[in-house]
């Protein structure tokens, strides 16, 4: 056995991760071929009895690196929900590329801290021309466009009420918009946001002129991407509106924001970039492990609001001899250095690359929308605009047939209430690899258990 207390970095980390990663990929084979579904079956209590199988799962004295990690890894195959099942598709939920996963060893493995330069040199370096090249696509024509690393839209969001509390500015968003904004507000000490009606899922922008006539300084949250449709704001008419108000304008593109790789999606983000800020998330198109969020400016003195000393981290006199400064590129102090697997990500890819994943993906939904509108026992919310089906069986109760499938392990479809008392099924077709076909079989399950007797086990 060896040693378990042996370090991943120096001369010899390698060969020691070397014996113990191809027991990680055999624990990730073993536990996917056991559960042999999307997701497990049973519902919370076998998933939990698993757990409790191991008990202590910390004991006194350790069991040795090679058997905790190959009981844990197959147990966590076994037990998970893979997103990269077909038929796992209930949320903005990706499948990561391998190409991100096997960057991730690189980086786990040497651990810098992004918190000071002399503890990620080039970690540092590799993280600015990343965001560089990230902020001129959000702002082809901006001077100065920056952009800094978060965990996900919920922190991009919160950077930019927090920007926008800088100016005592009022927050206003549609009913549209992510849960995180109002709690962004909440936890900024600011007033709860005021609320813009929606034609559907879009923001009316006659609505956000009324509100933003009635209002001081404001900052308006538009959406690219709604959570349950997909569905993406009129950018540049709420820009326009804004500019007029002289408010701020935030987009939460977390969902619809890498569409600005395919020159084919572009024009859905037409007037993006009049925002002052956008959030994107590269862990839903962009096929990151969790997280990977990233937080665009169009003017680089904005983020100076984030600015903060700690003497041993970004001393005045480290900084004027040249020293980076990097504790002021997030409200976080130690960070992981997440951007380097998004540079590998897109170097191996390309702008285009991942463009196509998302074309592919968008038009995949558009596919199976038409399915479901010739389904015979299915009705369809309404056209895709990214790659998010709404749809619902014409009997039945919506909400048991979502549990029953997600009681069996068959799939994982998520929901959405488009109006009170009005549930959908939504699937978000994440899966750059699978194709219409693939979702059929799918759409015949729904069908079927919303058929089946109350009781009656799902297949």
């Amino acid at each position: 056995m060896g040693d378990s207390t042996a370090l991943a970095g120096g001369r010899q980390g390698h060969e020691r991760l070397a014996e113990l990663i191809p027991l990680v990929l055999q624990g990730l084979a073993a536990g996917t071929a056991e559960r042999a579904a999307p997701g497990p079956a049973g519902g919370p209590a076998p998933v939990a009895a698993s757990v409790a199988a191991l008990e202590p799962l910390v004991p006194a004295r350790g069991v040795g690196a090679e058997k905790a990690l190959s009981e844990l890894t197959a147990l966590l195959a076994a037990g998970s929900v893979d997103p990269a099942d077909p038929w796992c598709a209930a949320h903005l939920h990706c499948p990561p590329l391998a190409v991100g996963v096997a960057a991730d060893v690189a980086a786990g493995a040497l651990n810098p801290s992004m918190d000071s330069w002399d503890q990620a040199p080039v970690a540092s370096e590799l993280e600015r021309a990343f965001l560089a090249a990230i902020a001129r696509q959000c702002y082809p024509g901006a001077s100065e466009p920056d952009a800094v690393v978060t965990t996900g839209g919920t922190e991009s969001n919160l950077l930019a009420l927090l920007l926008a509390r800088e100016h005592q500015r009022q927050p206003v968003c549609g009913r549209n918009a992510h849960h995180s904004v109002a709690r962004a507000a909440w936890v900024l000490g600011l007033r709860t946001p005021l609320l813009v009606e929606c034609d559907g899922e879009r923001m009316i922008p006659a609505s956000l002129d009324a509100v933003l006539r009635e209002t001081g300084p404001a900052v308006v949250v538009a959406t690219a991407g709604t959570t349950n449709a997909g569905e993406i704001d009129p950018l540049r008419e709420l820009a326009r509106i804004c500019r007029r108000h002289g408010a701020r304008l935030h987009v939460d593109a977390a969902y619809g924001g890498l569409a600005l790789c395919s020159e084919t999606l572009r024009p859905l983000l037409d007037g993006i970039d009049q925002a002052d800020t956008i959030a994107l998330d590269m862990h839903k198109f962009g096929w990151q492990s969790v997280a990977a969020g990233l937080f665009a400016v169009r003017e680089a003195a904005d983020l100076k609001a984030l600015t903060v000393r700690a003497e041993y981290l970004n001393a005045d006199d480290d900084t004027e001899a040249g020293l980076p400064d990097l504790l002021g590129r997030s409200i976080r102090t130690s960070r992981r250095p997440d951007a380097f697997r998004m540079a590998v990500t897109m170097r191996a890819l390309g702008i285009d690359g991942v463009g196509e994943l998302v074309e592919r993906c968008c038009a995949t939904a558009r596919e199976v929308a038409d399915a479901v509108r010739r389904h015979p026992a299915l009705e369809l919310w309404g056209e895709p605009t990214l790659s998010t089906v709404l749809f619902r069986p014409r009997f039945g109760d919506v909400a048991r047939v979502r549990r029953a499938l997600l009681e069996t392990g068959t799939a994982i479809v998520g929901r959405a209430t488009m109006a009170p008392g009005e549930v959908w099924l939504k699937l978000t077709l994440l899966h750059p690899h699978a194709s219409a076909a693939d979702y059929l079989g799918l759409l015949d399950a729904v069908a079927a258990r919303a058929q089946a007797p109350e009781g009656a086990v799902a297949s």
